[in-house]
């Protein structure tokens, strides 16, 4: 079976133009002593918008390699797929993140329900995971309850994974299970056991994506509760290392970040709890690359300026439209954001301290950068004007990329 490295990457890129410059991020890492190794993807939704098709991110990734003389691993993600939709990606990929959100919440049969509590009845009682101070309290109705949530939505990822290997093979599949779209946080004990359906799926898990306290809203930094997220991120840590040695899971098991980019107050309580623990991370950021380039265009000035403005004002009369896909994932007040007109005043520089997120910059504006962070549909619609722009800017774009990845995020998380 292909094993997932202890540290990776979501390094997903909207139009296909940053492989090299994200790569570059990583190549430097490694230099400074730590292997990250890159995880290209994309989603469904999003080559739906671009219309875009896996082939292409695959040839991006394989060219970004091939320039910058890459020789550590590196994967290609059918991010966020579905039985409706992972044929698609078969070619392309061999990192598959398992959606079943539109399951969770939906009861399995009463049969498979009653046979998932039967199994693990004897962990009923308080169940003591090295590390963690408090046992986990587990009862007969919170075995009853966390199977009447969870194990439709692990069969149907169990059946996804059977298609995909069966396809591919399962020794080239790495595969990742995606439980962060849910009403509320996984406590410990749901975590627990949703491995333990994986485990009966015989799904080899290699990440893992729980959903955590707190708001994870796109492109900007964490909403919630510090000292929760961290006893919380630390928690499954342990319960995962339980799981794996209880249930068979493979050993290099590690959490996913969904949405991980630009959770800065969160940053220091991963790290510290990844070299406490040895453990391993997936941290998605792909999102926040496009943003990149638009600061690298507003910059750039003249026509690339022209440009970034044009964007932000159409995505600014199109809110509802671009908002309605993501509206549990960002969190706008309209007041806040300046009117086109006011952007259209604005300088380079001005244009891309609003939206670089540095939050000691007073010009930095959170509302403005979510905005154009789901706006990229606008972007694509301008076709071959916006991608010949990020070719005649092409080196003072990638300079932000770069420097985004690795300056605010690899070294925040993973260099010592």
């Amino acid at each position: 079976m292909k094993q997932l490295a202890r540290f990776s990457m979501g390094i997903g890129d909207r139009f296909g133009h940053q492989g090299k410059a994200q790569l570059a991020a990583l190549a430097e890492a490694k230099r400074l002593g730590c292997t990250i190794i890159p995880v290209w993807n994309k989603s469904y939704r999003e080559h739906s918008i671009i219309h875009t098709d896996p082939k292409q991110v695959r040839r991006e990734a394989d060219e970004a390699v091939a320039a910058l003389g890459w020789t550590e691993a590196y994967h290609v993600d059918a991010d966020h797929i579905s039985l409706k939709t992972v044929d698609l990606f078969l070619d392309s990929s061999d990192f598959y993140t398992l959606d079943v959100a539109d399951y969770t919440g939906k009861a399995a049969d009463e049969s498979s329900i009653g046979s998932f509590v039967s199994k693990y009845r004897p962990l009923i009682g308080n169940l003591t995971i090295p590390g963690i101070n408090t046992p986990l309290k587990i009862s007969e109705e919170s075995l009853y309850a966390v199977a009447r949530k969870y194990l439709l939505a692990v069969q149907e990822a169990g059946k996804l994974y059977r298609h995909i290997a069966a396809q591919k093979g399962a020794e080239n599949v790495i595969t990742e299970v995606s439980m962060d779209e849910t009403d509320l946080p996984q406590k410990p004990e749901d975590l627990l056991f949703i491995l333990a359906m994986i485990a009966d799926e015989k799904i080899p898990a290699q990440t893992i994506a729980p959903k955590f306290s707190g708001r994870f809203n796109k492109g900007v930094d964490y909403a919630g509760d510090l000292a929760q997220f961290e006893r919380e991120f630390n928690e499954d840590i342990l319960v995962i290392a339980y799981a794996v040695q209880e249930f068979g899971l493979p050993r290099n098991l590690k959490l996913s970040v969904h949405s991980g980019s630009d959770k800065f107050s969160i940053y220091p309580a991963i790290k510290k709890a990844l070299y406490t623990h040895n453990a391993g991370l997936h941290l998605k950021t792909a999102g926040t690359t496009w943003l990149e380039e638009l600061i690298g265009l507003a910059s750039a000035g003249g026509s690339a300026l022209a440009l970034a403005k044009q964007i932000y004002r159409e995505a600014y009369h199109r809110f509802d439209e671009l908002c309605l896909p993501y509206a549990t994932v960002i969190d706008i007040k309209r007041d806040r954001l300046p009117a086109p007109d006011t952007v259209d005043t604005w300088d380079g520089e001005t244009y891309a301290a609003s939206l670089r997120h540095v939050e000691t910059d007073p010009r930095y504006n959170p509302d403005f950068r979510q905005l154009l962070h789901v706006g990229y549909k606008v972007a694509a619609e301008l076709g071959e004007t916006y991608l010949k722009a990020l070719e005649a800017h092409e080196d003072h774009i990638g300079a932000q990329v770069k420097e985004n990845l690795l300056d605010r995020h690899i070294r925040q998380i993973f260099i010592q």
